[in-house]
């Protein structure tokens, strides 16, 4: 049973959570970790210590040493609580949350958000057809039941999750029909002064080359710098096409692919529903065209009792969020009078140093896998809001009838209402009103979070 209270409560069992929860359990902190999923890794480690050895080979050696963590997370002796969905949260700390379909409120003295990343939407025409899904679900479907696509199978977008998916889906034995880079062109070549930083992380290059050069050998055809990319069918997908490309040095205008599976992605994005909710300063990373928390090296938020940490801050990858977790678990012992600052000078050093290697990778990411502006800003007869099929042009109207905000455009169109709460296009609608104004998205902002986050039933919420 969940207690009332605890000295470090953390949301989010992915690497950071789990790190963060190791190591303040090791200096005698008492822990909580609340996590939606049903078993402990979150999106990156889903499902390792239950994978199949088949499951394994296909999903590579980073994700089988995701295992490690599981297991030390396991034997930490802190409280953990799968399936535990937040639905409250405040700048006081205070956290509702169902748990077996009973509600509870907890206080926590040092609260921990690792809340992780989502991809971000890639809104074009047809993407609401049955047979279009992202990558990352179909990941999670290969990860979590060994399940691949059947049929004519198309990936689209621009990232290294597209180019780790099509690596995983070869060595499972998947025939892939097309892969669509929607890297605008000139982004690697423009991105080569930013390589010298990022040799550091030299392993990181020489994964991606590897999974490259699979891709080609495996002779699937690739069209690069793919343009008005759009998902074609009535009842469902049928085929897939694209304005412009090139496969190989052929170029090729107004294709058409049959296809059954259409599987998007154009990188990934902070989940800050939880900040947000608990009042913490956001800021738009530029690079990354990406909110991100304003927090410092330890993962602390502008709330000095709430840490941010893991790609819910901003997008760095498994390995340096499960250092910041670790970091911020230091940190949090320390306030909490467990280690003194000679011995959080002592442990955090090395843990610093090694994060600062996993992060030169990321300018140099950032810079290749920059989204193309047409992907990113749809055209008018896009949906934008699949929820309420809102479309970019009603987004357009309701800016050119005042409204200067995501919110004022909620109010007008519906959008971001739905069951997602504008999970999946609450960014989507900032990025065209800064379009319309001309202005900078820190001016723009993002659409504002109330309680409950997440369905809850009115039995449930008397429970609490």
């Amino acid at each position: 049973m969940i207690d009332d209270r605890y000295e470090l409560l953390i949301i989010g069992a992915g690497p950071a959570g789990m790190a963060a929860a190791c190591e303040a359990a090791s200096h005698g902190i008492r822990v909580a970790v609340l996590d939606n999923q049903a078993a402990p890794g979150g999106q990156i480690y889903r499902n390792v210590d239950r994978a199949t050895n088949r499951q394994n080979r296909v999903l590579g050696k980073d994700f089988v040493k995701g295992r490690s963590l599981v297991e030390q997370f396991k034997q930490s002796g802190g409280s953990y609580f799968p399936g535990a969905t937040v639905w409250f949260l405040d700048e006081k700390r205070r956290v509702g949350v169902l748990i077996d379909d009973k509600s509870f409120f907890v206080d926590a003295d040092k609260l921990l958000l690792a809340a992780g990343a989502q991809e971000r939407p890639m809104p074009i025409k047809g993407w609401q057809l049955p047979g279009v899904m992202t990558a990352g679900a179909g990941q999670i479907l290969l990860k979590s039941a060994g399940m691949v696509p059947n049929g004519r199978l198309v990936l689209a977008g621009s990232g290294p999750l597209l180019l780790l998916l099509a690596y995983q889906y070869l060595q499972a034995g998947v025939k892939i029909d097309a892969l669509i880079d929607t890297t605008p062109r000139g982004a690697i070549s423009r991105s080569l002064g930013k390589l010298f930083e990022a040799l550091p992380a030299a392993d990181y290059l020489l994964k991606g080359v590897k999974m490259m050069l699979a891709v080609r050998r495996a002779g699937i055809p690739i069209y690069h710098g793919v343009e008005g990319l759009s998902a074609i069918g009535e009842e469902k997908l049928e085929a897939v096409r694209f304005d412009t490309g090139k496969t190989g040095f052929k170029k090729v205008t107004d294709c058409e692919l049959r296809a059954d599976t259409l599987l998007l992605h154009q990188g990934v994005i902070s989940n800050i529903r939880l900040p947000l909710a608990a009042g913490c300063e956001i800021e738009w990373d530029a690079g990354q065209k990406n909110w991100a928390v304003t927090n410092d090296e330890w993962g602390r938020s502008s709330n000095a009792d709430i840490y941010v940490v893991g790609d819910g801050s901003r997008i760095s990858g498994a390995e340096a969020s499960a250092l910041q977790g670790r970091l911020a678990g230091m940190h949090a012992s320390h306030q909490l009078g467990k280690i003194s600052d000679s011995k959080l000078e002592v442990l955090s050093g090395p843990v610093v140093k090694s994060r600062k290697r996993h992060l030169s990778i990321r300018p140099f990411l950032d810079s290749c896998y920059t989204p193309s502006p047409r992907y990113l800003v749809p055209g008018d007869d896009t949906l934008v809001c699949r929820c309420e099929e809102i479309t970019a042009g009603e987004i357009r109207q309701a800016v050119r009838l005042g409204c200067t905000g995501p919110n004022q455009v909620k109010s007008f169109t519906r959008c971001g209402m739905g069951p997602c709460q504008g999970g999946q296009c609450g960014s989507t609608v900032s990025l065209i009103i800064a379009e319309q104004l001309d202005k900078p998205m820190a001016e723009i902002g993002c659409l504002r979070v109330r309680p409950p986050l997440s369905p809850i039933t009115l039995g449930q919420l008397s429970e609490a």
